[in-house]
């Protein structure tokens, strides 16, 4: 079923980044591991779908150098940061390439392998329940399989093209 009403015209790209950096989120790194490789990437699309049974989302964007990685695999972490991990937020958004990429944070291997960042503000491993292709993204949606909390209870933010301590 198509949703999308043709009587109105779509806004244009830079009206709709400008309105979308007024949306505050937390910082995340989501991370796989494809072929015994580690791969990540900076996301601020994660959100809750379910509490039962827990579930989430996160975006990729399909042109992403990271996407074939995470298109065939069956696990995934979201690594939410705090503050002070400004830098991993950046080395995970840039163009460096994935297996450099983790010689920032300390990271270790959750239940199924793939990396955990051993000081984030929260880490959720999951399983691949279902994705679903929008525009030029995938929705990703993972089954929370296991959850570590960090005891200092602070999350990176980001609003308005900066990051913020929350």
């Amino acid at each position: 079923m198509n949703m999308v009403d043709h009587r109105f015209d779509i806004v244009d790209q830079a009206t709709y980044r400008n309105g979308m950096s007024r949306l505050g989120t937390s910082v995340s790194v989501v991370t796989t591991l494809s072929g015994g490789k580690r791969f990540g990437f900076t996301a601020s699309a994660v959100c809750s779908v379910s509490d039962t049974p827990a579930t989430l989302l996160v975006c990729i964007n399909r042109g992403s150098s990271s996407f074939p990685a995470f298109e065939g695999s069956r696990y995934f972490c979201v690594n939410t940061l705090m503050p002070g991990q400004e830098e991993i937020s950046d080395v995970f958004g840039g163009r460096m390439p994935s297996s450099d990429r983790f010689a920032h944070g300390e990271w270790g291997d959750g239940l199924t392998g793939v990396p955990v960042l051993a000081n984030a503000s929260v880490s959720f491993e999951c399983e691949l329940t279902n994705a679903v292709d929008e525009a030029t993204h995938r929705v990703l949606f993972g089954r929370v399989i296991d959850i570590r909390e960090n005891e200092e209870r602070a999350t990176l933010l980001y609003c308005m093209r900066r990051y913020l301590r929350g």
